[in-house]
């Protein structure tokens, strides 16, 4: 059928709208992935935050698998200077900059307070993961990239501070720091995971983006 002359220019102003910003699939987890417009936000504001950090390409690794809107972090901006990261490849911008908050406000200052030096390096274990979670058949958050394992950290006057010794064999002061953390971060991310979630978690710390509100 044919629209009336006056209606066509609506009509494809419609459309335009349309292709500029197409409807998203809800990925595993209940996560919608961020329009280009929240990823373009989003990297603005993680270089105001002084992150650095590169863009990684959209790609589709396999069924349900993929890195959209990512970035590979390098270091943190903190109070003082910058804060390093290793071994950490490519996180979903959202919680790239949620987790820039977080050893921001959260782990440097509580290393500051508890352990009387700043943070230097953050020592991560990983992000992205085409594997499902232990146990079951649902794909992990490791697969889209919104989840982050950190397995120890380094002071800037050289201690090193892990997940596996500290937690239950460090200092009262690094077991404290560990368990500060660990409750700070359950204030910013959907889900976080510890030693005292299960033997699979005695080394590091698991945190994801997500609408949930699960912290063990």
């Amino acid at each position: 059928m044919r629209l009336p002359i006056l209606l066509l220019p609506m009509a494809v102003l419609l459309l335009s709208a349309c292709a500029k910003e197409p409807p998203v699939a809800r990925q595993p987890g209940g996560v919608t992935p961020a329009t280009s417009r929240e990823v373009a936000q989003c990297l603005a504001d993680l270089r105001g935050a002084r992150s650095a950090f590169s863009s990684v390409p959209d790609q589709q690794f396999a069924p349900g698998c993929a890195v959209n809107g990512a970035v590979i972090l390098t270091s943190l901006g903190a109070d003082a200077g910058q804060i390093a990261v290793s071994n950490l490849g490519p996180v979903a911008c959202p919680l790239a900059s949620g987790f820039n908050a977080w050893v921001r406000f959260g782990v440097d200052r509580a290393a500051r307070q508890y352990l009387g030096s700043p943070l230097a390096r953050v020592e991560t274990m990983g992000s992205y993961a085409c594997r499902n979670v232990a146990g079951t058949s649902r794909l992990s958050a490791h697969s889209q990239a919104r989840a982050i394992d950190i397995g120890g950290f380094v002071l800037a006057d050289g201690r090193r501070i892990t997940v596996l010794a500290g937690w239950n064999g460090g200092t009262e002061a690094e077991q404290q720091f560990l368990r500060v953390i660990r409750d700070s971060a359950c204030r910013r991310f959907g889900t976080v995971l510890s030693p005292d979630y299960n033997a699979a978690h005695r080394d590091h710390l698991h945190i994801e983006e997500g609408s949930g509100s699960f912290c063990r």
